[in-house]
């Protein structure tokens, strides 16, 4: 620790100490110049310590048009329970705020102007969102004018749609202008339109008589042109309310003309297809690519990339996301961890790499944060419990066996136990709170060893090896199973896929990819596992696929805009800005008629 930090922590040492004091004094009604009188309790205070905690007190006790030796103030519409902690608070500066005085205790302090406890109290109602809660801290933040608040509780409302609806009963209890502010928004996630008509259908049911005529207003606000013609056919076009309103009425015939091709003279509506905003997008960083058809970007056969593209899994694009200030690298480790993306290791052309840059998605800007104790090339990463896991990899002579982990508040790596064995160009991933590895190199060559981390007992444990030595693999938790896809055999790169079941201990046969690849990104999305570019042992590609395990089978998406290897990926979720990683919704898209389905929403959009 620095003089610095230790003088401001000896600095914040002393403040506590003088505040307890003070408020002990207060307890035992020493020096008090003041009473507050709430619901018949006194409280017994000191004006200059309410004073500097809010402007209501100031102005109370200094211009209220009471002589300044007044002793008495009586203190309306706030409980003296609630009264009490808010003295606590200017006290101490701390209070127990819980799930059953957070929304007395906010109203309190908005009205005492007691603003750092307002906030305290946002903050606490923001980590407590949850579907079944969100609309009312929403209307909260609203009424109080906690503008971050109620941002953050209609954005955890348009990410968690579908749970809202079937858990919340404050859904049923919007209004028709809230509703509709909600279903509009580009940024609802629903993968499939039909549950946006499903909610309005339900909203109205609560009470029929009041509501039904409400449907002309909800209806053209569901993007009709991304359902499939039966569903427009056997359950809009079809349903009482529709039936009963000219303009629904209208509007739906349009639209399955315009789906069936009858007139073409009539195009639909942008808003009625445009296609909704993803949750989350997959980023794929880096790599060593060579120059492709389809660019002009690179001016020799390889090299290491700074190119950076997100995979909209809603329009099935690829979108070049790159930030000129990015640095090229290759064969890294990516991770997201608390809004910030980290590129960990690797190797840029030039030399291995110990450094770690981190991205701010929303301010789109990369940072330097401690660099790694060793150069890590071929290095494997992972995040638990927040902390970033970087785990063996080549430091330019030796193949490591050695593990560090990165506090993030800290800004700090520290080692912890090693692995069994050297392991450079392996995987990693987490699953049950543990840290899984497998494959790799470890000088000599290709492993088939695989083991686990369990920060609890501080040790790694062996588990079965699988039944193929890979290097170069991807290893990802799936389904509550660890996934060991692809890589190279020593020989050859590889299209097999192993399974990994922890409470077994065994490893069975997966489905195959449709390509053989080695050094390619991997992760899962929307309950997919999708792998993007690689090294078929000739070439590096540019082709991306992906698995679904309902189906057991493997599906090729779009491919990437250039060719690489060594790449690495992760998913961004949740972004307030995430239109800058999807493809626009101004394009004049054509929903085919599979996106209705399951899955079709990875069936790209035709006329792109």
């Amino acid at each position: 620790m620095s003089k610095q930090e230790e003088e401001k922590g000896m600095e914040r040492k002393v403040d506590g100490m003088s505040c307890n004091i003070i408020n002990e004094l207060r307890l035992e009604k020493q020096l008090c110049d003041a009473v507050i009188v709430v619901d018949g309790a006194e409280f017994h205070v000191h004006k200059i310590i309410l004073c500097g905690c809010s402007p209501y007190f100031m102005a109370l006790f200094t211009n209220g048009g009471y002589p300044p030796d007044k002793l008495r103030y009586s203190i309306p519409n706030v409980s003296a329970e609630i009264m009490e902690l808010i003295v606590e608070y200017a006290y101490i500066r701390r209070v127990n705020i819980t799930e059953k005085n957070v929304f007395k205790l906010l109203i309190a302090a908005d009205c005492l102007l007691v603003n750092s406890l307002l906030n305290d109290c946002c903050m606490f109602l923001k980590a407590q969102l949850c579907p079944e809660n969100c609309i009312n801290i929403c209307r909260l933040a609203h009424s109080y004018f906690c503008e971050k608040l109620k941002q953050q509780a209609f954005r955890f409302i348009l990410h968690n749609f579908e749970e809202m609806v079937r858990l919340s009963e404050e859904f049923l209890d919007l209004t028709v202008e809230q509703l509709s502010e909600i279903i509009e928004k580009d940024e609802l996630n629903v993968k499939q339109e039909s549950v946006v008509f499903e909610a309005i259908l339900q909203w109205i049911k609560h009470a029929p008589w009041k509501r039904k005529a409400h449907i002309g207003v909800l209806l053209p606000r569901v993007r009709l042109g991304l359902l499939t013609h039966d569903y427009l056919m056997n359950n809009v076009s079809n349903n009482v309310l529709v039936m009963d309103d000219m303009t629904c009425k209208l509007i739906v015939t349009r639209v399955l003309m315009g789906i069936d091709d009858l007139n073409p003279s009539l195009p639909l509506s942008s808003d009625l297809q445009r296609l909704r905003l993803p949750s989350a997008v997959l980023l794929a960083i880096g790599g060593y690519g060579h120059k492709n058809l389809n660019t002009t970007q690179y001016n020799c056969t390889n090299v290491c990339t700074r190119n950076i593209e997100a995979y909209d899994t809603r329009a099935a694009r690829w979108v070049n996301v790159t930030c000129n200030d990015e640095s090229p690298r290759a064969y890294h480790g990516t991770v997201y961890l608390n809004g910030f993306v980290y590129c960990i290791g690797g190797f840029d052309s030039e030399g291995f790499l110990n450094s770690v840059r981190r991205f701010d998605p929303i301010t789109r800007t990369w940072a330097q944060v401690n660099p790694m104790h060793s150069c890590r090339c071929d290095v494997s990463v992972c995040v638990l419990d927040s902390r970033i896991y970087a785990m063996g990899g080549f430091e330019g002579f030796y193949h490591l066996n050695t593990v560090e982990r990165y506090e993030p508040e800290n800004d700090r790596w520290c080692m912890i136990a090693p692995m069994h064995e050297p392991r450079s160009d392996s995987s990693a991933t987490v699953l049950n709170g543990k840290v899984y590895i497998c494959g790799g190199f470890d000088g000599n060559g290709c492993l088939f060893t695989g083991e686990y981390y369990s920060p609890q007992t501080g040790a790694w444990t062996l588990i079965t090896p699988m039944m193929i030595r890979r290097r170069g693999l991807g290893v990802v938790a799936y389904g509550g199973w660890v996934y060991a896809v692809g890589g190279n055999d020593g020989v050859n790169q590889i299209s097999n896929v192993e399974v990994y079941n922890p409470q077994t201990n065994v490893w069975t046969q997966g489905p195959a990819m449709n390509n053989k690849r080695s050094n390619f990104g991997i992760e899962v999305l929307d309950d997919l596992l999708f792998v993007a570019g690689g090294d078929n042992g000739s070439t590096s590609m540019d082709e991306a696929e992906c698995y679904d395990k309902q189906t057991s089978e493997w599906h090729a998406i779009e491919n990437m805009g250039i060719s690489r290897r060594g790449l690495s990926c992760c998913v961004l979720s949740g972004l307030p800005n995430m239109a800058d990683y999807a493809a626009p919704r101004d394009d004049p898209y054509r929903v085919p008629q599979s996106s209705q389905s399951t899955r079709g929403y990875l069936t790209p959009p035709a006329n792109v």
